[in-house]
């Protein structure tokens, strides 16, 4: 009969100090530094559903339109209902540079966010900057919400509600917020924002604002 094989035990854990310790500092950064963002129905859903894709090796095929390069008129030529004042209608800022943000108020992300385009706005306000906060959420449920928000974040620029129908046409299948889109004087999309990264996000606003103004072409 062949001998059997001993077989030994080295009582050796695969979790070493090191490892452990790396695949720490490893899921640290990515908390630190990986955008967030929230889904725009994750408030009204109580138990939402990952979706799985059944062959991970087979490349994501996108469908749907291709991504809107400027804001078409049923977005721009929509009432919005504003917080305080006349509705908003975005075309009253044809031939402005603004920033379009999309959010609400339980979006951990966008409570990140909305500090940073506080301190944008104030900083190129007298550039000619505008800047116009929507919230996705339903204006009569959430008006005490997020008036109070607006006051305790200190937000001066204008804020009121996207209709389902203008969050919709400006998420272009992406239902992720805070969506923030920046629009040249020529009505051009210069840049959008899907998520927020503190890092990262700050300062590529910052660039595509700078962008818009000076574009001197648009500006002529």
């Amino acid at each position: 009969m062949p001998a059997k094989k001993k077989i030994t035990n080295t009582g050796k854990s695969l979790w070493t100090p090191g490892r452990l310790a790396f695949t720490i500092l490893v899921l640290s950064l990515f908390a630190a530094f990986g955008i967030s963002s929230c889904n725009s129905g994750d408030e009204r859903r109580t138990n939402p559903v990952a979706k799985i894709n059944p062959n991970p090796s087979a490349p994501t095929v996108r469908t749907g339109p291709a991504p809107i390069t400027e804001l078409p008129a049923s977005i721009t030529d929509a009432e919005l209902k504003a917080v305080t004042g006349a509705p908003i209608k975005l075309s009253g800022y044809a031939g402005k540079v603004y920033l379009v943000n999309l959010w609400a108020t339980w979006c951990g992300p966008c409570r990140q966010e909305t500090p940073e385009l506080v301190k944008l706005y104030k900083e190129f306000r007298s550039q000619g900057l505008e800047v116009i906060g929507l919230s996705t959420e339903n204006p009569e449920a959430s008006a005490e919400a997020v008036r109070e928000f607006v006051h305790n974040y200190n937000v001066d620029y204008r804020v009121g509600w996207a209709s389902p129908d203008v969050a919709i046409a400006l998420m272009q299948g992406r239902d992720a917020i805070p969506q923030s889109f920046v629009v040249s004087r020529t009505g051009k999309i210069v840049k959008r924002f899907v998520g927020f990264n503190p890092v990262a996000t700050p300062p590529q606003i910052r660039a595509a604002i700078q962008e818009a103004l000076g574009d001197k072409d648009a500006a002529d």
